[in-house]
């Protein structure tokens, strides 16, 4: 074909090239749209309608119903591809004669993968909110016009899959909000958009609700408390020595808690005239104990303790045996943390050697150690590191021995009677000789 018969063949098929042209401009419209609602944030199209954007509203209604939303949008993608590949192929053939359908295929290959695929779904996922809300008024008027029959496909499609015995449900998630919330912040962290401490403390809340108080609290091994029998004035003493201000109170054995001293109530009852540390009767200036469960979880005693305006409860297994007693500050640590700076070891007993590697005591608990160095040992079956030893070996270690699991290598350097009181804890792959 000649220059000028292919100018007149262009001139005469202009409106016909001029609409394959429109329809690939549709079709890289509903591709990135589809991309860009799909990947669009909730919680921010929700904050934006609150704030007032029409748009992040429309938005919104839209993704309420994915499937009707994505139904009508493949729908009219495919029309707009099916066509533009209808029109091309018949220029073509008009152009090259039978050859121009193999001619007709590799062209409307690449401009639809590169113009109507891979670039505007690129551009939509770098920038998916402000796609999605520049987009939004115009797929509410397709999707108004195209819903009925998306809803009629979809419909189609479920009784297909049930013949197969596939159901699903298009409002089930496949993870829990708190799950959700979790993955999101876990992955903004990766991203640098949100530091180690916040991801800390905004986990801490999330898993309030999966923790025991047995997790946390104070074992009774541990839990300083005052002797009822004890002369007063050695009382009084112990407790204003005390680096606490609650202090339990017990009388004939330590499991028998009978009290719970607050210091400001001993501070006034000394100022009482006649009153001396000598004549002061402990147990009547006590307040009553608090018994609490141990399987209780962290989110329902924290709202307890906010209920009853208390902030020491002492905690008894199912036998009503005294286990340890918590406060409301070691529920708020779970959140708020106790590391004054990301790269300090600000924690009760950790220590960092000058090899490298960590001594830990071995009543440390685990999520404390896993908060402080950002690691990841499972705390599912032990609460301390001392219990995860155990719990691995599947016995009481010996001294100077050593184990390797979840890619550390744990060595025990004390044991007094059964209980590890410290070990030694470096990478798997580190197998410095101990010494």
């Amino acid at each position: 074909m000649t220059g000028e018969a292919f100018l007149a063949f262009l001139g005469e098929y202009w409106l016909s090239i001029a609409a394959v042209f429109c329809l690939l401009l549709f079709s890289a419209f509903f591709s990135g749209s589809e991309t860009a609602l799909t990947a669009a944030s909730r919680s921010r199209m929700h904050s934006l309608e609150n704030n007032g954007d029409e748009r992040a509203g429309i938005v919104n209604r839209l993704i309420e119903r994915r499937d009707r939303l994505i139904g009508a949008l493949l729908i009219g993608n495919n029309l707009v591809n099916i066509l533009a590949s209808s029109l091309t192929t018949s220029l073509l053939i008009g152009l090259f004669g039978n050859s121009g359908v193999a001619i007709a295929t590799v062209v409307m290959t690449i401009l639809l993968v590169i113009f109507s695929e891979v670039l505007p779904k690129s551009w939509a996922i770098a920038s998916p909110d402000r796609f999605a809300l520049a987009v939004a008024a115009p797929v509410r008027l397709f999707v108004a016009v195209a819903g009925p029959l998306s809803s009629l496909v979809n419909g189609i499609v479920r009784r297909i899959l049930s013949l197969f015995g596939v159901s699903f449900a298009s409002d089930m998630s496949m993870l829990s909000a708190h799950d959700e919330l979790r993955g999101a912040v876990d992955l903004l962290h990766r991203e640098g958009s949100v530091i180690k401490a916040d991801r800390d403390r905004l986990g801490g809340v999330l898993d309030l609700g999966e923790l025991e108080i047995s997790d946390i609290m104070i074992h009774r091994t541990n839990m300083r408390a005052i002797n009822a029998d004890d002369p007063p004035e050695i009382c009084v003493r112990e407790i204003l020595q005390s680096p606490f201000t609650r202090l339990p109170l017990w009388r004939g054995a330590a499991d028998n808690i009978i009290g719970v001293v607050h210091s400001k109530d001993l501070l006034r009852a000394l100022a009482e005239p006649d009153v001396e540390p000598e004549n002061l009767d402990i147990v009547k200036i006590a307040q009553k104990p608090w018994f609490v469960p141990d399987t209780t979880n962290l989110k329902d005693q924290l709202n307890a303790f906010l209920r009853r305006k208390l902030h020491l409860a002492i905690v008894v297994d199912e036998y009503g045996q005294v286990q340890g007693l918590v406060t409301l500050e070691d529920i708020l640590e779970e959140i708020v943390g106790d590391i004054a700076d990301e790269h300090d070891l600000d924690i009760q007993g950790v220590r960092q050697e000058a090899d490298g590697s960590i001594v830990v005591d071995g009543s440390v608990p685990i999520r404390d150690l896993n908060r402080a160095l950002d690691w990841s040992l499972p705390d599912e079956e032990a609460t301390t590191v001392a219990g995860l030893v155990i719990h691995e070996s599947k016995s009481i270690p010996e001294e100077r021995q050593a184990f390797t699991f979840h890619g550390k290598r744990f060595i025990v350097m004390k044991r007094v009677k059964n209980r590890i009181t410290k070990l030694r804890i470096r990478p798997a792959e580190d197998q410095t000789p101990v010494g």
